[in-house]
């Protein structure tokens, strides 16, 4: 089924798109596109349908980002906010155990980010493998270039730097 998730040589994998085939001539089989979770490699194989796999249990958890090793708070627009070489720490709201965690598995969501914000970690066998900034943010417009006239038929927009440090593009009004 679509979003399933199962393990294959000790590595979880979920479901993207399948289809049961039943040629006119040979057995039937499944035809699955499936999905790596660590590393988000993509692959078509075809299984027979009585293959059978062990189930991954993807654990998630609300996890709240309380700083950066070595990173400073302040928020500029001249100092990188966040060193991707550090670590990044998330606490557990219910335990308060503190969960370090390296640049390449938070560096989409660390972006938008602050201290204090909520942040989606899911686990594998204990060990993280992605962080997940919520869905909304409210943050600071901190520097900004002015909107140009002109060709203004189509969506236009421009770059902006936020609190946080990362770059997004705005309407230019």
């Amino acid at each position: 089924r679509k979003g399933r998730t199962f393990q294959i040589n000790g590595e979880p994998h979920v479901v993207l798109d399948f289809l049961h085939v039943k040629p006119g001539k040979g057995a039937a089989f499944v035809r699955t596109k499936y999905k790596n979770i660590i590393t988000g490699a993509t692959r078509e194989e075809a299984f027979n349908p009585d293959d059978k796999f062990e189930e991954a249990i993807i654990e998630t958890k609300h996890l709240t980002h309380i700083y950066s090793a070595g990173t400073p708070f302040e928020r500029s627009a001249l100092v990188d906010v966040y060193d991707m070489d550090g670590l990044y720490y998330f606490m557990d709201p219910e335990t308060y155990d503190q969960i370090p965690l390296g640049a390449e598995q938070v560096e989409d969501a660390i972006k938008f980010m602050r201290p204090n914000d909520e942040a989606t970690v899911k686990f594998f066998q204990g060990n993280a493998f992605l962080v997940e900034a919520p869905n909304f943010v409210d943050l600071e417009v901190i520097e900004t270039e002015p909107g140009v006239k002109g060709n203004t038929a189509t969506n236009v927009t421009k770059a902006a730097t936020v609190e946080t440090g990362a770059v997004v593009q705005v309407p230019i009004f």
